[in-house]
């Protein structure tokens, strides 16, 4: 289900985390969903550890996911923020490309008509 491009500037674990992200937006996981085990999920793609569980200690610290001592890893119940977070970088994405196109001599209203 992970793609991790190895020839990225982008860190393993941080793919890990925006892929993760991405899954739960799309509803691919869902709230109060149980994910693989840090061992599972390094196993699976082939990696160490550690790399899986700074990835999940990320996606805590986003409220992504939550731990729960003996049962496992966890959506959170709550995946509103994780929507919204993911549309925020978007936007910021379009906004500097926007940026860039300005910059070249595009005006506004040249912008919006390609879009």
């Amino acid at each position: 289900m992970f793609n991790l491009d190895y020839q990225s500037r982008l860190p393993i674990y941080e793919q890990i985390v925006e892929q993760f992200e991405r899954y739960i937006a799309y509803g691919v996981y869902k709230p109060k969903e149980q994910v693989p085990s840090i061992r599972e999920l390094a196993a699976s793609l082939g990696i160490n550890p550690n790399t899986v569980k700074k990835a999940y200690e990320e996606l805590e610290k986003r409220g992504a996911i939550v731990t729960i001592s003996t049962k496992g890893t966890f959506v959170t119940d709550d995946i509103k923020h994780v929507i919204d977070s993911k549309i925020q970088d978007k936007l910021e994405v379009i906004k500097e490309n926007i940026k860039e196109l300005e910059k070249l001599g595009m005006t506004k209203e040249e912008i919006l008509k390609e879009l």
